[in-house]
């Protein structure tokens, strides 16, 4: 069977249904420019590698994973840690360490917004990098399995703090690329994750918000991020080195 995800067709050969299933909503009748699959003992040996429990079946769900994103890296595209959704045709997503309250404050703008809201993933969207960044739906969307087939223009990038008092400040590129490069997925590929961050830093709105998990909190986020003007970004440009 053949699946496209963030622009890219592949060929999937799996030993258990699972992935099959998850990627359901992926399914394509082009040409595959990459072909994944795997064996019992690649799952044997990616659960090794992982130290997780879960069904084989979810672990071979991890390796296609891996696999696929490795591959994406020598396209521009990185998997990236986040919860992603898209209001008014733009996509904004809110990133932070796991627990510290991303889906919550996207449900949030769901709750606050209802069907002006698409959630594009909740968890691990792709994101091409360009002139331009691009934001994909990906089926690796976290708990509640809340995701799309679909894609939008990335506008910017929100990192979540914990905080009694919602407070929301730009945050430059310099501070803000350890935080990109935190959230994105890597193997031996840092050096080119980091140019890809790097372009993004360069690209789109970054903020820092400080916030609790009321309404209000998204309602300071929505009206930062969303009426913030291509212009008030400034040229941000800067090279980080590990």
């Amino acid at each position: 069977m053949n699946y496209k995800i963030a622009d890219t067709v592949f060929s999937l050969t799996t030993v258990h249904g699972y992935s099959r299933s998850r990627l359901a909503d992926y399914v394509s009748d082009g040409t595959p420019e990459l072909g994944i699959a795997s064996t019992a003992a690649d799952v044997r040996a990616e659960r090794a590698r992982l130290g997780q429990d879960g069904s084989d079946g979810f672990i071979e769900f991890l390796f296609v994973q891996r696999k696929l994103s490795d591959y994406l890296v020598g396209k521009d595209t990185l998997l990236f840690h986040g919860s992603a959704l898209a209001y008014d045709g733009n996509c904004y997503i809110f990133a932070a360490p796991s627990g510290t309250g991303k889906s919550t404050h996207s449900r949030l703008w769901r709750e606050l917004l209802g069907d002006r809201v698409v959630m594009v993933n909740d968890d691990k969207p792709f994101i091409r990098v360009g002139e331009t960044c691009t934001v994909f739906g990906s089926p690796w969307d976290g708990k509640e399995h809340l995701s799309s087939n679909t894609s939008f223009p990335l506008r910017a990038i929100c990192f979540l703090e914990r905080s009694d008092v919602n407070h929301i400040e730009p945050l430059d590129a310099q501070a803000a690329i350890p935080r990109l490069f935190a959230q994105a997925y890597r193997q031996e590929a840092a050096d080119k994750i980091l140019r890809l961050v790097t372009k993004i830093a360069d690209t789109v709105m970054l903020y820092r918000l400080c916030c609790n998990m009321s309404p209000d909190a998204a309602r300071l986020s929505l009206e930062a991020m969303s009426g913030a003007s291509a212009e008030e970004k400034t040229n941000r440009r800067v090279r980080y080195d590990l």
